[in-house]
């Protein structure tokens, strides 16, 4: 439905009358007001960015209409970065506005992080005027067929090149963003639609349409879950996106059934829940062998390091709002393609009274003694250091980057709130976890920050540091120094003969270079130093950096249960 309300500014267009978004026309309006008042009254609040000319139109008018808060980073992959940690960790969708060319092609790791994540990040890309298209004349930031690069990284790409798609384009967007599983969306508007003008309707913002389970489905996976004796449920990422905890917490206790989180998943269910098995660990878990129908949720149930399948006597049921996902890693027994919020609703509706479970509590308890036993036995300077976190983080949100501490959280660190827990997923993303944790700051600016980063991957992106300062982002930072790639280092130790080769690195003094920039810098002697820096720097009121020095130690896949 087009919108309706005149915006009398001929003489002003700085100044909006009409604040209305479900009635709304702009009356000779350029394309870059289109684009802002599209925006703002689809619900984006913040956008993250670098300016360049093929975006300046746009800078002016969110400095003129006042509706939208501008973020400049100082590298286009940490702005995606950031509006991916705050898609995440708020709920809504994050936005990155970045020039063509170098500017574009900057941000495209954290896409893919976005992408591999299932977090709805939009990336507005300024482009040439329209007419440079099909000319290999070496426009400014001129990239051939740009969007083909980002198609394999994307739910949906297209170009604008008319003021009049301007609000059809952002209405797709942001159903798309919305809707089935969340990806990212790249569009690309070309110069020339900033200086057009007309009389525009804005789109009503598209309404969240779910489509209703099977219900021959769901009354199978009902049956079958309720005459389980031991059932498992396997909870990832599409818990959080569709909202779900709460429903898959009943489910859990509505079939006595122990629950894993997957690394994108830690938060579906309260890991102090006594049902809780924790995050999955590198190796199998016990539960999985003992399972006898295994019930899996909003994950690809892609297991990495191993090569277990469902044993004769075990039955799989499969929910995924990616019809895709449903069956590609394990067959399964009942597949349901549907969102998991709507679905979990429904087999609660089916289920008795009373179920079959024969998991005992004691048995369960056995299960994370375990895997906790052997956690200790193999990382015990780890399983202190995240103890620590944990306790002082209290209901603040982890950013855990691609070092053996944000490894090790995956098994040792309990999440207790969905959203407060941000992982590259299956990308592995050198350096994503400083810029993402400033987004999520933004998206939760009473919340406690902290990212944990190696000190290869923090150097990705120090530079944002700048950018928090700036902008009063006040996240905390941990930066363990081994002066190595230690994951690499490890590799090398192990399988190359302790051939040491590019992997030994050369730091600065991280907690001065901190200082440097504005922020609060402070080195430790050792781990034993955590808590009372950790403390005082969440308790402050600035960005803060905190060196720890650590030794090159064992990553989770060395434990085997």
């Amino acid at each position: 439905m087009d919108c309706v309300v005149q915006y009398y500014v001929a003489s002003d267009k700085s100044r909006l009358t009409g604040t209305n978004a479900e009635n709304i026309i702009l009356d000779d309006m350029n394309g870059a007001e289109v684009l802002v008042d599209s925006l703002a009254n689809d619900g984006v609040e913040v956008i993250f960015g670098v300016p360049g000319v093929q975006v300046m139109d746009v800078l002016d008018v969110i400095y003129r209409r006042h509706r939208i808060r501008w973020i400049t980073t100082r590298h286009e992959q940490s702005a995606a970065y950031m509006a991916m940690g705050y898609a995440r960790s708020t709920g809504k969708e994050g936005t990155a506005m970045v020039v063509p060319g170098p500017g574009a092609l900057n941000t495209v790791a954290a896409v893919g992080t976005a992408y591999a994540a299932s977090i709805p990040v939009l990336i507005i890309s300024g482009q040439n005027e329209s007419h440079t298209f099909d000319q290999t004349r070496g426009y400014l930031h001129q990239t051939n067929n740009q969007m083909d690069i980002f198609r394999p990284l994307t739910k949906w790409c297209n170009r604008v090149t008319q003021i009049t798609e301007v609000p059809e384009v952002i209405n797709q967007a942001m159903h798309l963003l919305r809707t089935g599983r969340q990806r990212p969306v790249e569009i690309e508007i070309t110069s020339d639609v900033w200086l057009a003008s007309g009389d525009i309707n804005l789109k009503t913002p598209a309404g969240d349409q779910v489509q209703p389970p099977d219900l021959k489905l769901i009354k199978g996976s009902a049956s079958l879950l309720s005459s389980a004796k031991k059932p498992l449920i396997w909870a990832g990422g599409g818990i959080i996106s569709s909202n779900a905890s709460r429903e898959l917490t009943q489910m859990a206790e509505s079939l006595r059934a122990p629950v894993v989180t997957t690394n994108e998943g830690k938060g579906a269910i309260s890991e102090a829940h006594p049902l809780s098995l924790g995050g999955t660990n590198y190796g199998i878990s016990p539960a999985l062998l003992q399972a006898d129908t295994i019930l899996i949720i909003g994950s690809s149930f892609q297991r990495r390091r191993n090569s277990w399948k469902p044993l004769p006597n075990q039955k799989v049921i499969q929910i995924d709002i990616d019809e895709n996902e449903v069956g590609r890693n394990v067959p399964v027994d009942i597949g349901i393609n549907a969102d998991a919020l709507p679905t979990l609703k429904a087999i609660l509706g089916e289920l008795p009274e009373k179920v079959k479970s024969e998991w005992q509590k004691a048995e369960l308890d056995s299960i994370k003694s375990i895997i906790k036993s052997k956690s200790e036995e193999t990382a015990p300077i780890q399983l202190s250091i995240i103890k620590t976190i944990r306790e002082e983080i209290q209901d603040g949100i982890l950013v855990p980057g691609i070092n053996n501490i944000g490894y090790w959280c995956q098994t040792a660190y309990p999440v207790y709130q969905p959203r407060t827990y941000v992982t590259s997923s299956y990308y592995v993303t050198l350096g994503y976890a400083f810029p993402t944790a400033l987004g999520a700051k933004v998206g939760n600016p009473d919340k406690r920050v902290v990212a944990i980063c190696g000190d290869g991957g923090f150097l990705f992106a120090d530079a944002e540091l700048a950018t928090a300062v700036q902008e009063g982002i006040n996240v905390v930072t941990l930066v363990f120094t081994d002066a190595a790639l230690g994951s690499c280092l490890r590799i090398q130790q192990k399988r190359f003969g302790n051939r040491i080769f590019g992997t030994q690195l050369h730091n600065p003094d991280f907690a001065q270079l901190a200082r440097a920039y504005g922020a609060v810098g402070i080195t430790l002697k050792d781990v034993n130093e955590l808590r009372d820096a950790l403390r005082s720097a969440l308790g402050g009121n600035r960005p803060a950096v905190i060196q720890i020095p650590l030794p090159t130690l064992a990553q989770p896949w060395d434990m085997s249960l």
